[in-house]
């Protein structure tokens, strides 16, 4: 039976997002620019045959698809999680400057030729400089709970690092290391190992779980803060868990595949009223429609540009800002 709060039950909402991430993480192992017929990579995969095959599933395509999985839901999550807490529907994973801060990390390792020495440096100095970042907008915002205060420090953070990574890629001696920056900035999955599976997944999961904390507390909000704080949650508590877990779950996930943009935004949108606008609800569907939204897109990079793959976070770009400006024409029409 139908709820008058959930235009689809909620069973059969789920079942159908847990059905597109499936199909799309099938479709990112079978999709790619190698010409492989289906039916001879499973025969290879599943008879454990060594070659050229198997090497390109377990090399290339597999970690490329679990990063796409992860890395999708962790934007999905964050996203309605900061729309929830800082009831605030243009809000995504890169207001608090997480995003910005792992991208000059980055930029960093780049500049100072670590990802050169070795290639590990590239995510480890994007994990630091998220967590630096997360450190700085903390201290900015106090024990201030009030949703402008947070967000202005996110700004403040984010104006910095871009400040800081344009300065970088200006001062940058080697024009073809300023290239490789760029290339890296506009976000991408291609060329990705296990090893960066290794490294991101431990922070992405972690930083996921402790999200998934702050369900109960966001629904409380709905009501007002001080309704949640009446009903016993420390909204100071609520706020530095998911601080720390987006700065761990994002700031892991842009490590590793520079900055993807707009998806942390559509998914809890596009989710937002097919689950009666509840957190605790919207949360987990919106882990499973970044997951398959990012896996989507990713397979549709390859696919519109076989040649000279198109960089993801151009494609998300692509597709969130036309659905931005949708948002922000829809808000003036509500003020008005």
């Amino acid at each position: 039976m139908r709820s008058k709060n959930y235009p689809v039950p909620l069973p059969l909402l789920f079942s159908l997002l847990g059905l597109a991430v499936v199909a799309a993480f099938v479709g990112s192992l079978l999709v790619g620019p190698a010409d492989i017929d289906i039916g001879e990579l499973l025969a290879a995969v599943l008879a454990g045959e060594e070659g050229s095959t198997t090497l390109i599933f377990y090399e290339i395509r597999l970690p490329r698809a679990i990063l796409g999985l992860m890395i999708g839901a962790t934007l999905g999550l964050t996203g309605a999680a900061l729309q929830g807490f800082l009831r605030n529907p243009l809000a995504e994973p890169g207001i608090i400057g997480v995003s910005a801060a792992a991208s000059l990390g980055a930029v960093l390792a780049f500049y100072f030729g670590l990802a050169s020495l070795f290639a590990l440096a590239l995510p480890f100095g994007g994990m630091l400089g998220a967590a630096l970042g997360v450190l700085v907008v903390q201290l900015l915002a106090g024990k201030s709970n009030s949703p402008l205060t947070f967000i202005l420090a996110g700004v403040a953070v984010t104006s910095f690092a871009a400040a800081l990574t344009s300065l970088a890629l200006n001062m940058a001696e080697n024009p073809f290391a300023a290239l490789e920056i760029m290339f890296w900035l506009l976000g991408s999955l291609a060329d990705r190992s296990f090893e960066h599976v290794w490294l991101s997944a431990p922070f992405i999961l972690l930083g996921c779980l402790i999200l998934m904390t702050v369900a109960r507390p966001l629904d409380a909000l709905t009501l007002g803060e001080e309704a949640a704080q009446t009903m016993g949650f420390d909204m100071g508590a609520v706020r530095r868990r998911l601080v720390f877990g987006t700065a761990l779950s994002v700031g892991a996930a842009t490590s590793v595949a520079g900055a993807i943009g707009f998806v942390g935004l559509i998914v809890p949108h596009l989710l937002r009223g097919l689950t009666g606008n509840r957190p605790s609800l919207l949360l987990p569907a919106s882990m499973l429609g970044g997951a398959a939204l990012l896996l989507t897109a990713d397979i549709a990079v390859r696919l519109l540009s076989p040649g000279r793959e198109l960089k993801i976070g151009v494609l998300t770009a692509l597709i969130g800002a036309p659905f931005f400006l949708y948002l922000v024409l829809q808000q003036r029409r509500r003020l008005l």
